[in-house]
């Protein structure tokens, strides 16, 4: 009589059972008895495969890249824009300065920039109407004056008498002197006035510096700055606010962004 095949044998090797209702393992398929029918019994390959594959994600994270951020993930949170790793509080664009982040321009600039104009446009008619007022008595002081500053006033010797324009030059505020009689070339520039007159005064001066205060010489009648490349002989013609030989002239310190003293006054009292 023929044998029948029927069951399978266990696919352990050292066991090989024939059994009539094998076991089939949902893990590697294999067909097994019903002693090894587990898969820890059997040794099962894709227990071992699992296994392996836990242990690794145990171990791996996902540092941060952001400056001076030691914080890891488990998961990666990748920015969708510049496409780097970073932990969870700073995975929004903004919380990490992203290199991708369009900077939108304040609202207020255009707001800002409208009031500065106006409160620069208010200063240059306020500078007008000084001007105008301070013009015609500057005129008459200055005519007084003149005979007095030829006394004392100190200067280039060497400069012809028809060059020289004489001033009563008030000091920057803190000066040991209030102010000194001085005279200069009338062809000279408003920077070089101010050197010479740095000179024979004792006073500081930085003005080959960019970051520093910058000696300046004032109008007292609307308290500008002259331009440092203006002649002296400019403004001693200008129609508007000139200069006066024998007159008052201004000499302080001022920043870089200021054109202006406020209170000239506080100088001449």
């Amino acid at each position: 009589m023929a044998e029948l095949a029927i069951g399978q044998h266990c696919g352990v090797e050292h066991c090989g059972q024939l059994d009539f209702l094998p076991f089939v393992c949902d893990g590697c398929s294999g067909v097994f008895c019903l002693q090894h029918r587990s898969r820890d019994s059997h040794g099962c390959s894709e227990v071992n495969i699992r296994s392996e594959s836990m242990k690794s994600d145990e171990h791996r994270s996902y540092p941060c890249t952001y400056k001076g951020c030691n914080g890891k993930e488990l998961l990666p949170v990748l920015c969708p824009y510049c496409k780097k790793q970073f932990c969870l509080r700073h995975r929004h664009q903004s919380d990490h300065e992203c290199e991708k982040l369009d900077t939108p321009k304040p609202r207020m600039a255009a707001t800002q920039k409208l009031v500065k104009d106006i409160i620069d446009s208010k200063k240059e008619v306020a500078v007008r109407s000084k001007r105008r007022k301070g013009a015609k008595n500057s005129e008459t002081a200055a005519k007084v004056a003149l005979m007095k500053l030829k006394m004392h006033a100190c200067g280039d010797k060497s400069l012809p008498q028809t060059e020289r324009i004489y001033f009563q030059v008030f000091l920057p505020k803190g000066s040991k002197e209030k102010s000194k009689p001085m005279f200069f070339c009338s062809k000279w520039s408003i920077g070089k006035v101010v050197d010479f007159a740095a000179s024979l005064a004792d006073l500081k001066n930085d003005n080959n510096k960019s970051t520093a205060k910058k000696l300046r010489l004032c109008h007292t009648a609307s308290g500008e700055a002259l331009p440092l490349d203006h002649t002296l002989a400019t403004w001693l013609s200008n129609q508007e606010c000139p200069l006066y030989n024998g007159g008052n002239i201004i000499l302080e310190y001022l920043d870089n962004e200021d054109h202006f003293i406020e209170d000239t006054n506080s100088y001449l009292e």
